[in-house]
């Protein structure tokens, strides 16, 4: 008996220790922001043990994920949801059952994932469909792009362009009795990359005469360029994305070639010709101060000229929105900007947000001092946080308000 109770004693020292993880003060439901973080830590380590090994490709183990989280395209008795195709993309589509008594509001989504996982399909993402669907009488659009590493940029990009071009035709809209006036799009992580970039192309396409009317950014990743803005240095191993897994993902949105990501995380992938570029990333004036915190803003340190040269991607601005040119910034539509305090992503959208106020773009910036990236979708069982629902709901009335 005795032997036995050493052992479970050792078996739950060993769980405690691996899904303890020291959090700050102000977060709230410590226990459940563990033990989700462990869940996602184990899930890491067994992709990278599976890599590792050469069973599958790390990006194919996370993966997981996303199939154990597939739902269905199930109608309920407020909300039609079906899987349909846009210009040879799969999307999925959620169109309220109420009657038409006057043209609808439509939302383009656009899921995160670091263009490597996820889906529209997965619970959490499919919930918000519906009920911004049911809650908002609307149209909403949530596309499944292809994903890498089998698909590299600008596939993802090209593919969600093509459903919004589709889909702003004024005979679509028509077809799905949307008001062309009261289109939006919206996206978290990655998807809000990608919502940012489409935001930017559409302002200037002769061939898209239907403009939308906002967008809503949530936690994007806008840059690849400064990889050690303070909140990656203060963040890198917070929940539920480390600097090492945000790192991996731009490596594979862009090439399989692992170079690059070893550049990248010792920030040393730009060369110096294109210095330039840092201008647009300068946290040292972009940031609020209360973020810079002891952070002294440094040179950049340069890297070989061979990386951009092989991988342009790395300077594009529809991979990186914050490259943007002010005047390309100028005529944006009214933005909703969500960030969280302990997100390594959290710098991108506090700058993105100084360059569009300084463009004369509305702003309106959300930023959560007690959440960590990822935080949105937790708001269906077993893994339920005060703050998820809390943002859930700010962002469907600041829709409801502004669409």
């Amino acid at each position: 008996m005795a032997s036995k109770s050493l052992l479970f004693l050792l078996l739950f020292a060993l769980l405690a220790y691996y899904f303890y993880s020291p959090l700050p003060d102000n977060v709230d439901e410590k226990l459940t922001v563990m033990l989700i973080h462990g869940m996602f830590k184990a899930l890491g380590y067994m992709a990278y043990t599976a890599e590792l090994f050469g069973i599958k490709h790390y990006m194919d183990g996370m993966m997981l994920l996303t199939h154990v989280e597939n739902t269905e395209p199930v109608s309920d008795e407020n909300v039609s949801v079906t899987d349909t195709i846009f210009s040879n993309v799969p999307v999925r589509l959620f169109i309220p059952k109420a009657a038409v008594t006057a043209p609808r509001r439509a939302i383009i989504y656009i899921h995160g994932g670091g263009w490597c996982i996820g889906s529209p399909a997965m619970k959490p993402t499919d919930f918000l469909g519906r009920n911004t669907a049911q809650q908002l009488d609307a149209v909403v659009v949530s596309v499944d792009y292809r994903l890498a590493p089998a698909f590299h940029f600008p596939t993802q990009f090209n593919d969600v362009y093509a459903v919004a071009k589709y889909f702003l035709d004024k005979n679509t809209l028509q077809k799905y009795s949307v008001d062309p006036s009261r289109v939006a799009v919206s996206g978290d992580s990655a998807g809000g990359n990608l919502a940012a970039a489409l935001a930017q192309q559409l302002l200037n396409d002769p061939e898209v005469k239907v403009k939308l009317k906002i967008q809503v950014l949530i936690y994007p990743a806008l840059q690849d360029i400064d990889l050690n803005t303070p909140s990656y240095q203060d963040n890198g191993n917070m929940p539920l994305l480390s600097k090492s897994l945000m790192v991996r993902f731009w490596n594979e949105y862009i090439t399989t070639d692992r170079t690059l990501g070893e550049a990248m995380w010792h920030n040393k992938h730009i060369p110096a010709e294109a210095e330039h570029v840092f201008r647009y990333v300068n946290w040292s004036i972009l940031l609020p101060e209360h973020l810079k915190k002891q952070h002294v803003y440094l040179k950049p340190e340069f890297g070989p000229s061979h990386f951009v040269k092989k991988y342009p991607a790395i300077l594009n601005v529809k991979a990186n929105p914050l490259l943007a040119e002010d005047e390309k910034l100028k005529g944006l539509p009214t933005t909703y900007l969500i960030t969280c305090m302990y997100d390594v992503l959290r710098d991108d959208g506090f700058m993105y947000a100084a360059r569009l106020r300084k463009v004369g773009v509305q702003v309106e910036h959300a930023h959560y001092s007690n959440a960590f990236h990822g935080v949105l979708f937790f708001n269906t069982w077993p893994f339920e946080l005060k703050v998820a629902h809390d943002m859930h709901n700010s962002y469907i009335q600041w829709l409801n308000d502004r669409l």
